[in-house]
This record gives C-alpha cells, structure tokens and sequence, in this order.
C-alpha cells in the first residue's frame, strides 16, 4: 500500500510551486531554505519521482510535478475550508431558540434572510424554558410576553391578535361557529374565555380537543377537528392560503406577543439591526 508523505513535505511542495523559489517558500512557512530544500528532497525520495528541475539561479517543475499540483492544491484548499468552518475564529453560528409554533410559522419563512444575516450556520432551536432568563449568552431567543425582560436587545415580531378560526371544510357548515367544536391549546395567549369576555358569547359547548401545544392544536384546525383561537399573524400564511378561514371581523387585541431577545454579546447594533429586519 502507498504510504502517505507528511503534511509538511507537501507544504513545502506546494509554497515552493507557487512561489517558484525555495527561498520565498521558506519565508512563507517560517523555516529556513536548506530545510524547505531537505523537506522537498525527502518528498521526491517517498514519490520515488523529481518533482523540481534545480536550476543555479531558479526551480522549475517537472512533468510529474505539475501533474500532481493541482492535486495538492485541491486537498490543502479543503483541508484549510473544512478547519476553517469548523474550529476557525472567523466562522459564525448563528442559533435562535424558540417555540416550535414560531419556527414554523414565522422563522422558516424568513429563513432566506436569517441564512443570508447569518453568514455562516444558522441554527434553530425548539425549546420550552421558564419565565426568567438570564441574556448572559450568544443565544438569541423569542419569547411570549410584554417586552419587560432584561436583555440589551429586545424586538416585538408583532402585534398580537386573536380571533376564531378554522379549516375550510368546517367553516362550510350551516350553523353558526359557536356550535362547532372546539380546541383549546396550552400557552400564554388568550383563549375561549378570554374571547367570551369581551364579545359575550357562550363558553360552551366544551373544548372537543384539548392540546398542549399551539403547533399542535393548529394541525387539528387545520385537519377540519374544531375551531381555534389563533394568532393572526402567526396565522397569516395560512389565511392567505385559504388553509385557514377567520370566523367573523372582530379581533381581540392582547398587550402580549412575541418578542426577540439578546444580550449585548451576542451581536452588534448594527447585526441586531438587520436581525430584526430579517424577522419582521
């Protein structure tokens, strides 16, 4: 089996190819000429082949040399991409943590944009946390609440409003909404009750499904199982879409919504800046 030169005797090649001088090939990796001249004189001894034609003043490759420098140029060109994008200071991930509802309905969407702001990896991360958080990392979250949090950077993704909604199959029948079933969701928006007390309707009959997430209770809307509250904005492809029909106009308008957060280390004013462009 052929046995492969050391890294360095390649390196020393490959300066000396594109440099055209032993001595500026020394200069580039540190070392002095006798050495890069020993390391290339060891490598055509391990080839079994002259790679250099050794002129008094001036190098030259010879057939089997210029044969095999693009060759050694591809493989150091992906062995220095390759380390670069994984252990390099200079490449960039970029994660966001949020509900698996958002990263759906309002993250892979936008993901053109996030990719492109990213510049590097762009990571989106389901998570479900508590109340308190502390913005002592990198991560950039979105969470539900009224914007009252801590970090250096926050950003409202939208106003919120709920209203009733369901599939199109359902809303096709003949009697009024408030007598389909119904699907309630856990999470921090406002449901059934909350929609009962400021339009007067009926809480009843009870919920048909009951969900805990609102990912999940808008897959059964959307499967025609029962009326949600929803988000309309969250909801907005899917109305546009007609997957989803709003029952009625009115709407009700909650203080509350999803907001993106960092802390001061994860980005700059200016990447912030763009970051909230890119989710808006």
């Amino acid at each position: 089996m052929f046995k492969m030169p050391p890294l360095e005797w390649v390196r020393a090649f490959e300066a000396a190819a594109r440099l055209g001088s032993f001595t500026a090939a020394a200069g580039e990796l540190g070392l002095t000429q006798s050495a890069i001249s020993q390391r290339i004189a060891q490598l055509e001894t391990h080839l079994g082949a002259r790679l250099f034609l050794r002129q008094p003043r001036a190098i030259a490759l010879t057939v089997e040399g210029e044969a095999w420098l693009p060759h050694v140029r591809t493989a150091l060109g992906g062995l220095h991409d390759s380390s670069e994008a994984l252990f390099g200071r200079g490449r960039r991930q970029m994660t966001i943590s949020a509900s698996s509802t958002v990263i759906e309905q309002w993250l892979v969407p936008r993901l053109s944009g996030l990719s492109d702001l990213a510049g590097g990896q762009l990571s989106l991360q389901t998570m479900v946390v508590g109340a308190h958080e502390a913005p002592i990392d990198d991560l950039i979250r979105i969470r539900y609440g009224a914007g009252d949090w801590s970090h250096a950077f926050k950003y409202q993704l939208y106003k919120e409003k709920i209203a009733p909604m369901a599939a199109p199959s359902l809303a096709s029948r003949s009697d009024h909404w408030t007598c389909w079933p119904r699907i309630i969701c856990a999470g921090p928006r406002p449901g059934w009750q909350a929609w009962a007390a400021r339009f007067g309707i009926a809480t009843t009959p009870l919920a048909h499904l009951k969900l805990d997430t609102f990912q999940a209770a808008l897959s059964a809307a959307l499967g025609g199982q029962g009326v949600i509250m929803a988000s309309v904005p969250l909801c907005a492809a899917a109305l546009a879409s007609g997957a989803l029909v709003q029952l009625g106009s009115e709407v009700l308008e909650h203080h509350e919504s999803y907001w993106a957060l960092a802390g001061s280390q994860a980005m700059s004013q200016t990447e912030w800046q763009k970051l909230c462009a890119a989710l808006a």
